[in-house]
């Protein structure tokens, strides 16, 4: 029957259904009109329909492509680096595609908020001539647990594409071949944002190799075949240029450093500066400054960061929707490193013990973080470990969930983690310097010498953060573990003063918290240590004799000659040599007592520097040679040369006695051996890496004296300043500058020697050590009498003897007034 036929019989049986209903008949015989009219309409539809449907009807030829791309954002900033990148890559995809190549599919994926979108519609932008047959463009976000599934997305750019889907077409594998048939022969640029998965990309890539497909994600989707590059936060310039194009040039111009602190806030994030730029639009009477100020409080921040509860204007909502996609274990994670937020990172052991599950699976855990962009590694340390970290305001969204958590779990979960920080700083520690453990502190090689130094530098930030939660928690014992062993390992190192001293007292506090007068006496000496190191010799020689007390009402008999040897050291760096004699010579005889012969014999190096002080070194050198075959005996090579450094310095005090005695033949020999017995140890501490050792071997060789070889003595002292200045010992520097002090007056250029004496003089006054002032100002003085400056050498020598006068340091009474005796007074 043909169709229009059919057409006829089908309207008029509705029309006598119709009617009949209005007619005055008898029941029955409505009902078989009635029947009668559906069967005409059953037959009308049989003859209209085929038994293979067509679900696709051609259109007409449309006059324009269709074009569903976004407009780009009208504050777009920067991304000059990432624009780059893509016109590079679909340069080189025009110069080699060939017949039957794929097409381009280009993956940008990053965190939530950081402008993948914008990205994408801005090049969009850029190559939109090149697809003459249009672009088309889907948001693939959908619900949190419905994303836009690819079907609809395919119903919908077969429409734009012109084709008219009359019926059901049936599933994802028939749109997909009609996608196929709809793109071949076509150049179509294609834009899929918020892509979930790539199962939900797939069947959206079409097969012409003159299309594109640009995606975004916050995740990697390991699709085949594409081009993936992460899109990263922005510099503070491009920050700084987006809050200004927003919120005004005028205001940021006017407080730079204001709009510097809140693009910092902000994590350098985008979504997060767009929104205090739409804050600051509307508010004239704000601030960049009141804006900082807002944002500082970081229990209020991400309120700040909200403009509205979408993920495209609250950072908030965009956090939540990465959240939400993670599994439970995940979660739990993200929950509990907010509570390690001050450290830089962490390495992937310290989400295992924050799960309570093997180190490698953690890492495993804090892995997925990071394709959910709620997480990323900082990078490789120095020993090879991989760090991570949460972004900053994630981070924030994370502390602001584990309110609800379990309080005393979350505890555990801490306290596990400074236990593992304790148990490897200790290891680390007693690797680098086992004799500050125990007495005759077990072996360890310079392979885990070397190992322990990488560990601190990889770890410092990260472990002082770690003895602060732990004082903050008031877990006193692991305050004071924690602090213990990054004493020690600052002390063998001799870096890292200030953070040093920090902890010390950190130390110090927590014994005395938890009431361990043992423990409390070994932060004393921790503390003295730095403390001298850092011209408080007062202060260093208090902690040391009370420390020396404690140890000996209780018997530590070890400790004990410790303490006595370290108040002997105080004593010696404040010019009170008498006194530290009987210290360091009672600490001798207690450490021989003890059979601890490491100590012993560093002890008497320590004596060999006194005499040598005193101007005897004749004794020195027979301390240092007894030093000497204890250390090779022990095959201990690091305290080796340590004391071939001071062994050199003697070497180098009798040549120049020999020199000023007129025996130039023997003191010719003695320089060269001093000059070898330091350039010995300066090359062993070399070979290790042992900076800050290897700048004194440099600073002593620039203090030899040899008249043939001044230029070079000044290149070794410049050398050892710039090492110590960026090691960060300020006590060093200043005693390189009385070692560039030297060897200058030697050289005859007296107005730089002045200037770096007096400098000295400056550094150690500020430092409070008074005893290097004297020697400083002694050295200026005598070099001043080498050049024939009697008259200017009289200053300097007087305040000289002054303040050895007041330090009761005979020593240096005598040779001061044999100066002052050769200056004619």
């Amino acid at each position: 029957m043909a169709a229009p036929a059919a057409a006829g019989i089908a309207a008029a049986a509705a029309s006598i259904l119709a009617a009949s209903l209005e007619w005055e008949i008898p029941p029955m015989a409505k009902v078989g009109v009635t029947a009668a009219a559906a069967l005409l309409v059953g037959v009308a539809t049989w003859a209209t329909t085929t038994t293979r449907p067509k679900p696709v009807t051609p259109a007409e030829p449309s006059s324009r492509p269709p074009d569903q791309w976004p407009p780009v954002p009208e504050h777009f900033t920067g991304r000059v680096e990432a624009l780059a990148e893509l016109r590079e890559v679909f340069a080189a995809r025009r110069k080699s595609a060939a017949v039957g190549s794929p097409p381009l599919v280009v993956s940008v994926y990053g965190r939530g908020g950081v402008g993948k979108s914008a990205l994408i519609t801005r090049f969009g932008e850029e190559v939109a001539d090149r697809f003459p047959d249009g672009r088309l463009y889907a948001d693939l976000r959908g619900g949190v647990d419905a994303p836009v599934r690819p079907d609809e997305v395919l119903i919908g750019f077969l429409r734009a594409l012109g084709v008219r889907l009359t019926t059901d077409p049936g599933g994802l594998e028939e749109l997909r071949k009609l996608w196929l048939t709809w793109t071949k022969g076509r150049r179509i640029l294609i834009g899929l944002d918020n892509a979930h998965s790539a199962e939900q990309v797939k069947a959206l890539i079409p097969a012409e190799r003159g299309c594109a497909v640009l995606v975004t994600s916050r995740q990697p989707l390991f699709l085949n075949g594409t081009y993936d590059t992460q899109l990263g936060v922005f510099s503070e310039a491009h920050g700084v240029e987006l809050l200004a194009r927003l919120a005004g040039g005028a205001r940021v111009v006017d407080d730079l450093d204001s709009a510097k602190r809140i693009v910092r806030q902000c994590d350098h994030l985008p979504l997060a500066i767009n929104i205090c730029g739409g804050r600051l639009a509307t508010r004239a009477q704000w601030t960049l400054r009141q804006m900082a100020d807002r944002l500082a409080d970081v229990r209020r921040r991400l309120d700040q960061l909200e403009l509205a509860p979408t993920v495209d204007k609250s950072v908030r909502a965009s956090v939540q929707l990465s959240y939400d996609d993670c599994t439970g274990m995940q979660r739990r994670l993200l929950r509990q490193l907010s509570a390690l937020s001050s450290a830089p990172d962490v390495p992937g052991w310290v989400a295992g013990e924050l799960l309570d599950i093997s180190g490698l699976d953690g890492a495993d855990q804090l892995e997925a973080l990071i394709d959910a962009q709620l997480a990323e590694c900082s990078g490789t340390d120095g020993t090879g470990t991989l760090r991570y970290r949460l972004h900053d305001l994630v981070s924030l969204f994370a502390a602001e969930l584990a309110v609800g958590d379990d309080q005393d779990r979350r505890r555990d979960a801490i306290e596990r983690v400074l236990h593992g920080y304790r148990r490897r700083a200790e290891a680390a520690a007693q690797n680098r310097w086992p004799q500050d453990w125990s007495k005759a502190g077990r072996r360890s090689d310079a392979e885990g010498q070397t190992h322990a130094g990488d560990w601190l530098n990889a770890e410092r930030l990260t472990l002082m953060s770690m003895v602060h939660l732990a004082r903050q928690l008031e877990m006193w014992e692991l305050t004071w573990g924690l602090a213990r062993a990054f004493c020690s390992l600052c002390h063998s190192l001799r870096a890292y003063w200030a953070d040093w001293h920090a902890v010390a007292d950190l130390g110090c506090e927590a014994a005395a918290q938890a009431g361990d007068r043992r423990a409390q006496a070994i932060s004393m000496l921790d503390r003295a240590a730095v403390q001298g190191g850092q011209g408080g010799q007062e202060r260093g020689r208090a902690d040391a004799e009370w420390a020396l007390e404690v140890f000996t009402e209780l018997g530590e008999t070890w400790w004990a000659a410790r303490a006595m040897r370290a108040v002997g050291m105080t004593l010696f760096s404040d010019g009170h040599l008498d006194r530290a004699q009987e210290y360091l010579i009672g600490a001798i005889t207690a450490f021989k007592g003890e059979e601890d012969f490491w100590w012993m014999a560093r002890t008497q190096r320590n004596l060999a520097e006194m005499r040598l002080a005193e101007r005897r070194p004749e004794e020195a050198r027979q301390l240092l040679e007894d030093s000497l075959e204890v250390f090779e005996r022990m095959g201990n090579r690091y305290s080796e040369a340590q004391t071939l450094r001071v062994y050199g310095e003697v070497l180098a005090a009798q040549a120049r006695g020999l020199h000023r005695a007129g025996e130039h033949r023997s003191a010719r020999d003695d320089f060269i051996k001093a000059s070898f017995s330091l350039d010995r140890a300066g090359e062993m501490f070399k070979q290790r890496g042992e900076l800050w050792e290897e700048a004194r071997c440099l600073r002593a060789a620039g203090e030899v004296g040899d008249p043939s070889n001044g230029l070079r003595e000044l290149d070794m002292a410049r050398r050892a300043e710039e090492m110590l200045e960026a090691l960060g010992d300020s006590w060093g520097v200043a005693r390189s500058a009385v070692s560039l002090g030297r060897v200058l007056g030697r050289l005859g250029r007296m107005a730089e020697s002045e200037q770096e004496l007096r400098g000295a003089v400056r550094a150690f006054e500020e430092l409070g050590d008074r005893w290097w002032m004297a020697r400083s100002l002694l050295y200026l003085g005598e070099a001043y009498l080498d050049n024939g400056g009697r008259g200017a050498a009289v200053p300097p020598l007087t305040q000289a003897r002054d303040i050895y006068r007041s330090l009761g340091n005979e020593a240096g009474m005598r040779r001061t007034l044999e100066l002052l005796r050769r200056a004619g007074t």
